[in-house]
């Protein structure tokens, strides 16, 4: 029963610490899809984005390879390892700083599409712009 409260409690967290970030960034995020695409399909793209951040943050977030060993025996003697206070302010330690870790690579990745975008969508603009 206490692993299930572990995995119950380490997804709530990768959750929290998702909404967290997705709700830091939207601004910046919203004025980057407006400037580039338009306003038009912005909002979809907006959609897409967070929910391709919870995804990555979920799924960065909470370990189930680490959380395996909570329930399978260990090593030569079979033993399961205990749930004690530390390993579980441990593993929530871990859970918020692999999912901020995904985030940030995701955010990472977005940002710098986004630039080479507004690179060149900057660059049509002025090829467009009448020369006096």
């Amino acid at each position: 029963m206490e692993f299930i409260l572990l995995l119950v409690v380490t997804l709530a967290t990768a959750v929290l610490v998702s909404l967290g970030v997705v709700a830091l960034f939207r601004k910046p995020v919203d004025r980057i899809f407006f400037r580039i695409i338009g306003e038009d399909i912005a909002v979809a793209w907006r959609k897409f984005l967070i929910f391709a951040l919870f995804v990555v943050g979920v799924s960065s977030g909470v370990r189930i390879w680490r959380l395996e060993r909570f329930i399978q025996p260990q090593g030569t003697d079979g033993t399961v390892p205990v749930l004690s206070a530390e390993v579980w302010g441990l593993e929530i330690f871990r859970t918020v700083l692999d999912t901020l870790g995904g985030l940030a690579w995701a955010l990472f990745i977005f940002f710098v599409v986004a630039l080479i975008a507004f690179v060149i969508v900057k660059r049509g603009e002025t090829r467009t712009t009448p020369q006096s």
